[in-house]
């Protein structure tokens, strides 16, 4: 049964909101002053070299180059930092060549891109080197797709061409703090094998500091093909835009029918592979965006839809999430609208920056921080009886504290004994803002819980926090801040 002690939960309360709030404080700290990020000693997160854990929260950014001006990109960059976001993934190049907004081409001399800085104005990789500048001042990673996969399926970079490009790239950027690679760009790693190979092997030849990746199609991880390559730091999966059912007449479908926003099944499959390697979607369902991306009569995904998206991904074992935007990811505005029904008129990027699932993606971030990270494992023997599609819990634990993101707020019932402990405390917080309601201190192994039926519990989805009650996560400032708990619910809410 319950009890209710708030002396007792009192101290953890204040030390959990005081770290939620230095993360929010330092969310534009530069975050390689903890030195190279690298994979983390047990090959399931990222980190820095000095052990600091990173939790990747990318942004998708995709014509960044293309399509801003410097003063855009500089307000871009800046409210990116602000929500929250330490990576923004672009593509380098969408065309060969690819034009800036000042109309500078990035292959003037075709893949002859010796004298490229010779060029007055502002000169397409000028234009880019301004970016990736301007990022690091924000404390903000650029995921470079070093060049679309549509492209090399149409053969317009053959494998001595990516070697000489593979060779510019890394001379430009190896000496920058805040690159990651990311090979490929919505393709099959099996169509042009041999030049994402060559692609990476060269730039791993000169820049062995970065981490690199390879984003693969809809529906598909790089794990697939790449898993054992030796330039490959972390895998990276597409798990794509399309409803449950909409399978659009694809062949080559490496996940049952009927599976299609299952986001937790394309972490299963990457991290049963040997060697073990990190993994994250890269791309999920954009916000915005209607479902199956072909018919603007498709419901939009909104900011239920990426929360659930971005939660199942992590607490199944990801170690990070990539965010993204219909009318962001293309910089639409009036006169220039994108793909996908994206209307530049009734919503530019910079409205779209306001969206609420973009600025959502934070409280992920800051919750997975907030408890000890390296030892954070999924678990699905936490939840009994599980449900299926957007019934399903997913679990995730440490040694003393665990988590359950219910997208519903169906009943639950949980193994609390997965933790140490014989007493827990229990909290549920709302993944839209972050708010926590302590809900009290449970003796059983098994808790049975309706969250719908605890006071101002979330009016969508939820998060089940528990933790050992003799757990203590302070952060170095062990003097609480003042906070105001939340009254007690005045009876149990559990069986």
């Amino acid at each position: 049964m319950i009890s209710f002690h708030r002396s007792h939960f009192a101290r953890l309360f204040a030390a959990i909101c005081l770290t939620l709030t230095i993360l929010t404080a330092s969310a534009a700290e530069r975050p390689w002053t903890h030195g190279p990020l690298k994979v983390s000693a047990n090959n399931r997160f990222l980190c820095h070299s000095d052990g600091t854990p990173f939790f990747w929260l990318g942004d998708t950014g995709w014509l960044l180059p293309q399509r801003l001006d410097r003063d855009e990109a500089a307000h871009y960059l800046r409210r990116t930092a602000a929500d929250g976001y330490n990576v923004v993934q672009i593509q380098v190049i969408n065309g060969v060549p690819s034009f800036n907004t000042y109309g500078a081409p990035s292959h003037p001399d075709g893949w002859n891109l010796a004298a490229i800085d010779s060029i007055p104005g502002y000169g397409y990789w000028d234009h880019l080197d301004y970016i990736v500048d301007l990022a690091e001042r924000e404390g903000i990673y650029i995921g470079m797709v070093c060049i679309w996969g549509g492209l090399v399926k149409a053969g317009l970079m053959d494998c001595d061409q990516a070697k000489a490009y593979g060779t510019f790239l890394a001379r430009r950027y190896a000496s920058r703090p805040n690159i990651i690679w990311i090979i490929g760009g919505d393709i099959q790693g099996n169509i042009r094998t041999a030049e994402w190979d060559t692609l990476a092997t060269t730039i791993r030849a000169i820049d062995p500091g970065h981490l690199m990746t390879f984003h693969p199609r809809g529906r598909t991880t790089s794990a697939r093909w790449f898993n054992d390559r030796p330039w490959l730091d972390f895998n990276m999966f597409q798990s794509g835009h399309r409803r449950y059912d909409q399978r659009m007449g694809n062949k080559d479908y490496p996940i049952p029918d009927g599976t299609e926003e299952d986001v937790w099944m394309y972490v299963d499959s990457a991290t049963v592979r040997q060697p073990l390697r990190p993994v994250l979607d890269g791309e999920p369902s954009y916000e915005d965006i209607p479902q199956g991306l072909h018919s603007d009569l498709e419901p939009r995904w909104n900011d239920l839809d990426v929360r659930r998206y971005a939660y199942w991904s992590v607490f199944a074992g990801s170690c990070g999430h990539t965010y993204g935007h219909n009318a962001i990811m293309q910089f639409v505005r009036p006169g220039v609208n994108g793909a996908y029904f994206a209307d530049g008129q009734a919503k530019p990027w910079w409205k779209a920056l306001s969206d609420p699932g973009r600025g959502q993606m934070k409280q992920l971030k800051h919750l997975m921080l907030a408890f000890p990270y390296f030892e954070r494992r999924p678990d699905s023997l936490i939840v009994r009886d599980n449900g299926i599609r957007y019934q399903r819990l997913l679990a995730t634990r440490g040694t003393d504290w665990l988590m359950v993101y219910n997208h519903t707020s169906r009943p639950m019932t949980l193994d609390l004994s997965r933790i140490t402990g014989s007493n827990k405390h229990l909290w549920l917080m709302n993944p839209a803002n972050g708010s926590l309601i302590y809900i009290g201190t449970h003796s059983r192994p098994h808790l049975t819980i309706d969250p719908r039926k605890i006071p101002g519990a979330p009016a969508a989805d939820c998060v089940l926090i528990a933790t050992d009650t003799r757990a203590n996560y302070l952060t170095p400032q062990t003097t609480a801040i003042p906070v105001t708990l939340p009254a007690p619910p005045k009876k149990d809410l559990t069986e």
